[in-house]
């Protein structure tokens, strides 16, 4: 099935990211793709992927980004980078830069 080895690539490429703010705890996924990092919150079960409205709303299952960073936390194949809260806003900044 492609998006189970979409889901494999990713994790085995070390594409799943945790990015984490000290010492406020706050965390933010990213899960670098085909062609571009997505943000996800693991939360609400969201991914910036342009596939997620199909996936989510039409299909009813999660995108395979979502997919991916479940099975990086299963598999403990998370790369977590640490930030200061300082840095946060900076971070946002430039995460939705790259979005758009």
């Amino acid at each position: 099935m492609k998006e189970s080895g979409n889901v494999d690539s990713i994790v085995s490429s070390h594409g799943v990211k945790l990015h984490l703010f000290e010492p406020s705890n706050r965390k933010i996924w990213t899960v670098v793709g085909k062609d571009n990092e997505h943000w996800l919150d693991l939360d609400l079960g969201y991914c910036s992927c342009e596939d997620y409205f199909y996936n989510a709303m039409e299909k009813g299952r999660p995108c395979y980004h979502l997919q991916a960073v479940e099975s990086a936390i299963k598999q403990e194949k998370v790369e977590t980078v640490t930030f200061q809260d300082s840095e946060f806003e900076s971070f946002i900044y430039a995460l939705v830069q790259d979005m758009l």
